[in-house]
């Protein structure tokens, strides 16, 4: 499912026109990404968590040439799925 999928079964589910709906996930996202950029961790309770880790540098390998580089510090987005959405994947 892309975007524009989820935005259409978002608008007939909740029966909002599908600008309404392209907003409101437009929303979401906007609000989800603020969060995480400001370290704070968004739970939506029985669909999971997000929040972000801290990735220490660490060396890798170009994979063409074989020369090992440096790969920086990093903090990254991670989701933790909730119990309700682990029990809908696996009926």
């Amino acid at each position: 499912m892309n975007k524009s999928s989820l935005i259409d079964a978002v608008a007939k589910h909740a029966n909002l026109t599908k600008k309404q709906a392209g907003m409101a996930i437009e929303s979401m996202t906007e609000a989800i990404s603020h969060a995480l950029a400001n370290g704070d961790e968004v739970t939506l309770v029985g669909f999971g968590s997000f929040k972000t880790t801290h990735r220490a540098a660490r060396a890798g390998r170009n994979p063409k040439t074989g020369e090992t580089l440096e790969i920086k510090a990093s903090t990254v987005p991670a989701f933790k799925p909730g119990k309700a959405l682990k029990d809908a994947c696996n009926p």
